[in-house]
């Protein structure tokens, strides 16, 4: 690993979640597992409100994707 290069912190704090939690505490580790699977499964419509809310932004239309996830 290069010393010059940061650490991401997401891959540490998921790092975190996914394995070393288990081992701590089981239960917690399953129900941070639910919520990360949640969460995996709608950042594509996250990510596609906000792409929406983007050109519109850009086009000049004032009206806001009011629906957050």
């Amino acid at each position: 690993m290069d010393p010059m290069k940061p650490i991401s912190l997401m891959t540490t704090i998921h790092k975190d979640v996914t394995e070393r939690l288990v081992k701590i505490n089981p239960n917690l580790a399953n129900q941070a597992k639910a919520v990360l699977e949640i969460n995996k499964s709608e950042r594509h419509i996250r990510g596609g409100l906000a792409t929406k809310e983007k050109y519109m932004t850009i086009s000049g239309t004032n009206t806001r994707v009011t629906k957050r996830y």
